[in-house]
């Protein structure tokens, strides 16, 4: 597991709220890089939680479908 999940767990693993926002900003991170390093697909995950891939989407709006012509 990558010390930044961990760090996030430990520091928001106790509060669900709070804890469900960092996966969503670390997962949209995640996201972000792969696209800067020219994956042009990804499929996510959220483990029947539709309200956490909408979130997921929603912080990539302007990102989602564009090609960058790299």
């Amino acid at each position: 597991m990558p010390q930044r999940f961990k760090s996030l767990v430990d520091y928001f693993g106790q509060d669900p709220s709070s804890m469900k926002q960092a996966g969503i900003a670390y997962a949209t991170d995640q996201i972000i890089d792969l696209f800067a390093n020219g994956v042009t697909n990804v499929h996510v995950y959220s483990m029947n939680k539709p309200d956490v891939a909408k979130a997921i989407k929603d912080n990539l709006s302007d990102i989602i479908g564009k090609d960058f012509n790299r």
